[in-house]
């Protein structure tokens, strides 16, 4: 196995913008240009341009796509509609949490299903495994296609420059083949920002000219290039989960209060079933821990795995945490034990090397941007 980093396409170009690069998942991804709080605040803004290239597209195809996909996701693929994406997830036998996944549908028989960068390998594993018995094909297109995303209130405008597609009808959650600065591309109404934007599917040898005419077109508004590090604290504002930290194999979709991303009504068997079942039972009757937010009364950041406190004993223990720039305050997702999970519960804290920082508990997500 090698361990060096992958490169996007677009590496070359990151690192004349003067990024800083980062190892993740695997890839040698940029992590900042300049400012994390100037990215972060040009996306809620006005807009951002982040390279997700490091994303796992897995192509699904055949006249029993779909049977396929309904039977290895927790979903109900079978109605999505042509041209249209839906949040899912896989899970194992035991009803762990695989990944969460977008499933697009590109054709009468053709899918698009994109995983974390981390997991990308094990949901191909899995989908492939799955796919037995099934008249379907599964296919790795990790090296088909570079990620390029537009994020911000100002993204419609700056990317109408560079297409003929219709954005104004194209929804939330909706993909459509177009050309972005005169190459193909799927543009779906997708993000991971909290903010309305677009995720351009293209050729890795169109990355690099898109990215530049994107500059070009939003260099009026404001457009900025942005990096892993802001994309973390845009999402945790939206209070969006990220694997490994809000889910793992250790968590059913029920633990970590997603239940609805299950689809018990579709018909016939899927992996996990029974165990999502029972899962979903017990998240009736005795709810275990449960996802909340976190806002600091104080200036200390609280960071993942430590624990959260009420009464001198620990009840829960924080998943994802950093300053928030639109809140102003260090914010923290944590699962803690239902007792404490009300939004307003007081006397919760979050330990900090040995001090308890208190903390408000409030509902999720922390921020939501005006429609």
């Amino acid at each position: 196995m090698s361990t060096t980093p992958r490169l996007t396409a677009l590496d070359a170009l990151h690192r004349s913008l003067g990024a800083t690069m980062t190892d993740f998942a695997g890839w040698d991804m940029p992590l900042r240009y300049a400012s994390e709080r100037d990215e972060h605040n040009a996306v809620r803004t006005r807009a951002g341009l982040f390279d997700l290239s490091h994303m796992g597209e897995i192509t699904v195809t055949g006249p029993q796509a779909v049977d396929l996909l309904d039977y290895a996701l927790v979903g109900n693929i079978s109605t999505v509609g042509n041209g249209r994406a839906r949040y899912t997830m896989i899970c194992r036998e035991d009803g762990g949490i695989l990944d969460d996944l977008i499933v697009y549908r590109l054709g009468e028989t053709e899918y698009m299903v994109v995983a974390n960068a981390s997991n990308a390998q094990v949901v191909l594993d899995a989908l492939t495994e799955r796919a037995a018995g099934f008249d379907a094909e599964v296919r790795d297109d990790r090296d088909a296609y570079a990620l390029i995303a537009v994020q911000g209130p100002e993204s419609p405008g700056i990317l109408k420059q560079l297409t003929d597609a219709d954005l104004d009808g194209l929804k939330y959650y909706a993909g459509l083949p177009g050309t972005v600065a005169g190459v193909p591309a799927l543009i779906a109404r997708t993000g991971y920002t909290g903010e309305d934007g677009f995720e351009l599917f293209l050729k890795p040898e169109h990355a690099e000219g898109v990215w530049k005419a994107l500059t070009e077109a939003g260099a009026g508004v404001g457009l900025i290039p942005c990096g892993l590090s802001c994309r973390d604290t845009l999402r945790l504002e939206a209070g969006m989960p990220l694997y490994g930290h809000e889910l793992t194999t250790s968590l059913t979709p029920f633990d970590a209060g997603l239940g609805r991303v299950v689809k018990f009504e579709k018909p016939g068997d899927f992996v996990g079933r029974k165990a999502l079942e029972a899962a979903a039972e017990r998240a009736e009757t005795a709810p275990p821990r449960k996802l909340v937010g976190l806002v600091a009364e104080g200036r200390r950041v609280p960071r993942a795995g430590m624990p959260v406190v009420a009464g001198g004993e620990v009840v829960g223990e924080v998943t994802s945490g950093a300053p928030s720039p639109t809140l102003g305050k260090p914010i923290a997702m944590a699962y803690v034990d239902a007792a404490h999970a009300a939004p307003g519960t007081e006397g919760v804290g979050v330990d900090i090397r040995g001090t308890h920082e208190p903390y408000e508990v409030v509902a999720l997500p922390f921020y939501k941007r005006q429609k």
